[in-house]
């Protein structure tokens, strides 16, 4: 069966309906199906969540985690090991640290990280990279 680690970058794609949406919700299908592993660090539901409480409130977070719990996605906490593996991709890679937490995850499952946020080409090879479309720069 075939694992995937969502980044932050692809929750957010999938409930804002943007671009990718469409793949995101294919992996759920397999997912649901029995067919693929889908699995989120709990560093990354956190930005998950500051982001669409700054975007939508308090009210608005509460409803999209509700709605996440409902989805066929493993959340994974931040365990010593994990931090520990983050924190070694972060001193060989300009990514963020929770960006490492995905990538971690992906490398000690041997999965794939989906995401459309161009900061992971920076630590492209690390693990296996289902890519997303960018969103458009604003201006």
């Amino acid at each position: 069966m075939k694992s995937y680690v969502l980044d932050s970058y692809a929750v957010l794609a999938y409930f804002q309906d943007e671009e990718g949406a469409a793949q995101v919700e294919e992996l759920l299908r397999e997912a649901a199906a029995g067919k693929a592993s889908l699995i989120l660090s709990a560093i990354n539901l956190g930005e998950v969540a500051y982001i669409t409480q700054r975007k939508v409130g308090a009210v608005g977070r509460r409803k999209l985690l509700s709605a996440l719990d409902a989805l066929p996605v493993t959340v994974v906490d931040a365990d010593r090991d994990l931090a520990l593996a983050a924190a070694e991709i972060k001193a060989e890679y300009p990514v963020s640290y929770a960006d490492c937490f995905a990538l971690a995850l992906a490398r000690r499952g041997g999965a794939t990280v989906v995401t459309g946020d161009p900061e992971f080409k920076k630590a492209q090879g690390v693990v296996p990279i289902h890519w997303l479309p960018e969103k458009p720069k604003q201006r």
